[in-house]
């Protein structure tokens, strides 16, 4: 017989009379994966915040084990067994491995030693930490520390650090978007053996493929409120998004109007020593480059030398026939190259400003008046960019921090457009954005290729590089292995190539 482990019921919340969530439903059994499915502002992550003890509801109950859940904060609801896995990183750099892993609880792990019975044994908790990440499949060692640990890296000892508290049910939000393809398989084998041990899994993720994979169960919330539950069997792509949107989104991905024009960017023998080798390849006015492989494969670190924010070894740049080395990023845009980062909040916009200040940050030379800022140069900028990319905010003075992934990674975009540049690098541009905020940011790029820029476009989801390119080239290991022409590419042949 299915056991549920947790009912919700009539779950509500506002904040300064807007409704975060209004009467939601959501019932998870033991030993499921359930995913949690919505729009950016569709209420999950309020939803989360409150299961979890972060937030206290203002009406509905929460029932855990047959027991309701009233006024708990994060500390009881870990000690009654719901744990989360954040999609922001929560590390302390300076510690170790373990001990982000053991945080707050070194004294149960490790016991007491010495004369005093107050030291703490750190051979206990390496060792620990060891077995825990072995059992995971995880390479890591647990002595390192965390901030010399790639993004990935730090992902899977989030992952590890919600095991081990022993949990009932955990919380995963978006806990593969910045780990590699082998990653993710060595998650998914976890999650089954949590399953096999009746360990429910809440799973929260804008990866369509990776829901279907995953999941037993999907529930749905739009605008805060609760649309439906079903069985993943009985959905697929399609009637997922229409239930999540609240309408049909066909042909996701624009079609180009065919036109390419003169040569935009040239690159020969491109090198730079441990991350990549003799990269060559040409970008031209209206063309979507596309640059596929596995994590790294020296995608992310191509585009940084390209921005002059690494230095090259080897290799020529060259910029409408141009010969340029880019020492800095303020070279790169005045080359007339734009890079959209794909670590949006660290460097794509500052959290504290707003949308108006964010958006003219890099183009302020272009709305001054001697030494003096053109106020009203900067708000007819600023108008122009929301209107034209369709930046949902209340106006233009609220800070980006409040807006959703989505309209963050356009006021992104938007800052780079307004430096007028010929070539622009988008490095993962639809990373935790939802369904309909990539459909948006799609058309977006589209658009700006069809205006005559080129645009190089890296991205770890398969579908949207074969949907969004032109062509396609192929890393491996720091080498590029294919260019592949819109018509021959394949999922099966780009993997191919990416593990040459």
């Amino acid at each position: 017989m299915i056991e549920s482990i947790l009912k919700v019921s009539n779950l509500s919340k506002s904040f300064s009379g807007v409704k975060a969530l209004d009467n939601v439903q959501f019932e998870l059994q033991r030993g499921e994966v359930h995913a949690l499915m919505g729009e950016n502002g569709a209420g999950k992550s309020t939803f989360m915040k409150i299961l979890i003890g972060l937030l206290a509801p203002d009406s509905g109950e929460i029932i855990f084990e047959g027991e309701a859940l009233r006024n708990s904060n994060v500390s009881d609801t870990l000690k009654r067994g719901i744990s989360m896995i954040h999609q922001e990183i929560l590390i302390i750099p300076e510690l170790t491995v373990a001990q982000n892993i053991f945080l707050g609880r070194e004294r149960e792990i490790s016991g007491k030693k010495g004369w005093a019975f107050d030291l703490l044994d750190d051979a206990v908790i390496d060792q620990k930490a060891a077995l825990l990440l072995e059992e995971m499949g995880v390479n890591i060692d647990p002595k390192a520390k965390m901030k010399y640990l790639s993004i990935a890296q730090m992902q899977m000892v989030e992952i590890a650090k919600a095991i081990s508290n022993d949990a009932k049910v955990i919380i995963m939000d978006e806990p593969t978007s910045a780990i590699s393809d082998k990653e993710v398989d060595t998650l998914f084998n976890i999650i089954k053996k949590l399953k096999a041990k009746s360990v429910s899994i809440i799973y929260i993720s804008h990866k369509m493929d990776e829901i279907f994979k995953i999941s037993d169960t999907i529930t749905v919330l739009r605008d805060g409120k609760y649309i439906a539950t079903k069985s993943a069997a009985d959905l697929d792509k399609h009637a997922l998004i229409a239930m999540m949107v609240g309408r049909e989104i066909d042909h996701m991905f624009p079609e180009s109007n065919g036109k390419k024009g003169a040569l935009a960017i040239s690159v020969k023998g491109l090198s730079k020593k441990n991350h990549f080798t003799d990269i060559n390849f040409e970008v031209y006015k209206g063309e979507i480059l596309g640059f596929a492989g596995l994590m790294g494969a020296g995608r992310t670190e191509i585009a940084r030398v390209i921005y002059g924010l690494d230095k090259q070894d080897g290799g020529e740049i060259s910029i409408k026939n141009q010969l340029i080395i880019n020492k800095n990023p303020r070279q790169a845009i005045a080359n007339g190259i734009g890079y959209v980062s794909e670590d949006r909040k660290g460097l794509g916009f500052i959290p504290g400003m707003s949308v108006k200040d964010n958006t003219t940050l890099a183009s302020m030379n272009r709305h001054r008046k001697g030494i003096f800022v053109n106020k009203a140069a900067e708000k007819a900028f600023t108008e122009r960019i929301i209107a034209d990319l369709r930046i949902k905010t209340a106006d233009m003075n609220q800070k980006v921090t409040y807006l959703s992934g989505g309209n963050q990674q356009k006021v992104v975009i938007g800052k780079v457009l307004l430096a007028t540049p010929n070539v622009i690098i988008l490095d993962e541009p639809t990373r935790g954005v939802d369904v309909g905020a990539k459909f948006e940011i799609y058309k977006l790029i589209r658009s700006l290729a069809d205006q005559g820029i080129a645009i190089i476009m890296i991205s770890s989801e398969l579908p949207e590089i074969l949907g969004m390119s032109d062509r396609i080239l192929v890393l491996s290991k720091g080498k590029q292995t294919a260019i592949l022409s819109r018509e021959e590419a394949t999922q099966e042949l780009i993997m191919k190539y990416a593990v040459a």
